[in-house]
């Protein structure tokens, strides 16, 4: 478990957008950004305390969110943009296939509902950053091939348009 309409998103928002969870080995010159306390929510589960820890990691930044003894990693890469979940089992990185931030509730969500997380110091960040691509947006919403590449993003209503 891991965490937009035909418009697409720019790789520095796509990064933006997914720099809210994560789980992994940590390396030693990783550097964290912030920790948060939070809720999260796995799969058709309630929300529950945990707490997201963002990890500045040469060319990552890695999301790393503990629910009860449970930790999600998720890694945002920007050259090229790539979203990828740690699978502890199989001890390396899956390709997601989607993320969406939906900006009235706080909330980044990573392969459908899979992993959610609420994270309004992510989600802020991401609008400050890009004023113009998000004045009036709520749902924002990416979908990505087997290799980890984009394919698709939509916004809003367009991605009641867009059948994943």
């Amino acid at each position: 478990m891991t965490p937009v309409s035909i418009p697409t998103c720019r790789p520095g928002l796509l990064a933006l957008l997914a720099v809210s969870l994560l789980g992994t080995p940590l390396l030693a010159r990783a550097e964290v950004l912030y920790k948060l306390n939070t809720q999260c929510t796995l799969g058709a589960g309630n929300p529950q305390p945990c707490q997201v820890e963002a990890i500045n990691e040469k060319g990552a930044t890695l999301y790393r969110q503990t629910i009860g003894s449970t930790t999600e990693t998720i890694r945002i890469t920007d050259q090229p943009v790539r979203m990828e979940r740690w699978d502890a089992q199989a001890k390396g990185w899956q390709s997601l296939t989607s993320a969406a931030a939906r900006f009235s509730r706080n909330t980044v969500c990573f392969n459908g509902r899979d992993l959610c997380v609420v994270n309004p110091n992510y989600l802020n960040s991401v609008v400050q950053d890009r004023p113009e691509a998000m004045a009036g947006r709520d749902l924002v919403q990416v979908f990505f091939g087997k290799d980890g590449r984009i394919n698709l993003s939509c916004y809003d209503d367009g991605c009641k348009k867009v059948a994943p």
